[in-house]
């Protein structure tokens, strides 16, 4: 299981672990996997999560409203098979996140106040393009930075825009530029650049009402203090999400649809020149861990019994189709290994049946994709 070995490297060596992938495949529970296999390694570990299933939420500890990460109890943990490791989770909340940021980035904390007190806050960060986004990106870093954690995993939204969050850096980062925003800031400046500033002052007047430019004119003055150190925060961003301490996994199953977002995500990352570590192909028949074939009863005491025969002949034609499943899949998974960088690698996880809902289930799930024991 030499892919299994790489995938214990990444969660017992590397600081930041982002999985992605479309709705559906189980990205939310294999991103609590690994990060539970990174504490069982005995790391301090946070699993950043988008909105899991609710028993998963509850076996996680973690609701939407909270502000903060969750630690897992040490009785959860060493359910799980922790000894020395820590687990925390939290729901990303992109309010609480950029509530922290302004409070963290602005000179003084009368100006944070200053900005969050604003109506337009609210507003203003949900149309600025990126900035939504960015606070994803800033979570990551500054939880992954803080020295809480050796390792922050990620698990974003199942959409083909959830990796906007890696640009969301550079568009936020010329949004601020202050070239810009000072158009829009009042200024004793004269000439071509008085001009310009007239002119941007007139259309928003007559678009908006003069009223909403003097709020919006006061609302930038607030945050023209935090431009500088939030530029510094981004570009700190964006180095570490391409350093070697950041792995990129795709999570797909055998489902096409699936597949197609996979290979998207995949040429997104690559043409990114992001750190992509590779496949995780989940609910497979790849995996036969468990699995008996029909044929090793033939030759036991029960076999003679009355309609046992019978019953094995029906349990041959259900392994039968089992196993063309497993070859279909195994196919699809040695197809997926042609299409990475030979740094990188596709991995089964082991085929668990329902869907896991507690940390039993985690665990065991863990161990199968990371070749522990």
């Amino acid at each position: 299981m030499m892919q299994a070995a790489e995938l214990h490297t990444l969660v017992t060596t590397k600081k930041v672990i982002v999985a992605c992938g479309a709705g559906g495949v189980g990205k939310t529970t294999t991103a609590a996997a690994l990060a539970l296999a990174g504490a069982r390694a005995g790391r301090r570990v946070l699993v950043l999560t988008i909105d899991p299933a609710k028993r998963l939420a509850q076996a996680l500890g973690i609701r939407e409203s909270m502000r903060h990460p969750t630690p897992l109890s040490k009785e959860t943990l060493a359910e799980a098979g922790v000894t020395t490791g820590t687990l925390d989770a939290w729901m990303l909340n992109p309010d609480v996140v950029f509530e922290s940021l302004v409070h963290r980035m602005a000179p003084s904390p009368a100006q944070a106040q200053r900005v969050l007190d604003s109506r337009l806050f609210r507003l203003l960060s949900e149309l600025v393009a990126g900035m939504q986004e960015y606070t994803a990106a800033e979570a990551l870093y500054e939880l992954s930075t803080s020295g809480r954690y050796d390792l922050v995993v990620l698990d974003t939204p199942p959409a083909r825009n959830a990796l906007d969050f890696l640009e969301a850096p550079g568009k936020l980062a010329r949004f601020l530029d202050e070239r810009i925003i000072s158009l829009f800031l009042p200024s004793t400046s004269k000439g071509f650049f008085k001009k310009a500033q007239e002119l941007i002052g007139n259309v928003f007047g007559r678009v908006f009402g003069t009223e909403f430019f003097a709020e919006l004119q006061e609302f930038l003055a607030a945050f023209s203090g935090m431009f500088g150190p939030m530029r510094a925060h981004a570009e700190g961003v964006r180095k570490l999400l391409t350093s070697n301490d950041a792995s990129f996994l795709l999570v797909t199953s055998p489902d096409q649809a699936a597949l197609e977002d996979a290979r998207y995500f995949r040429d997104r990352i690559l043409a990114m020149k992001l750190p992509f570590a590779g496949f995780i192909l989940n609910r497979s028949w790849v995996r036969t861990d468990g699995l008996v074939s029909p044929d090793t009863l033939e030759h036991t005491p029960e076999a003679d019994l009355p309609g046992a025969r019978s019953g094995l002949t029906k349990l041959k034609a259900l392994a039968a189709v089992e196993l063309e499943r497993v070859k279909r899949d195994a196919a699809l998974l040695e197809q997926l290994a042609k299409e990475v960088p030979a740094t990188a690698f596709a991995i089964a996880t082991p085929y668990l049946g329902e869907a896991i809902e507690d940390v039993k289930g985690l665990a065991q799930l863990a161990r199968g994709i990371t070749g522990a024991a």
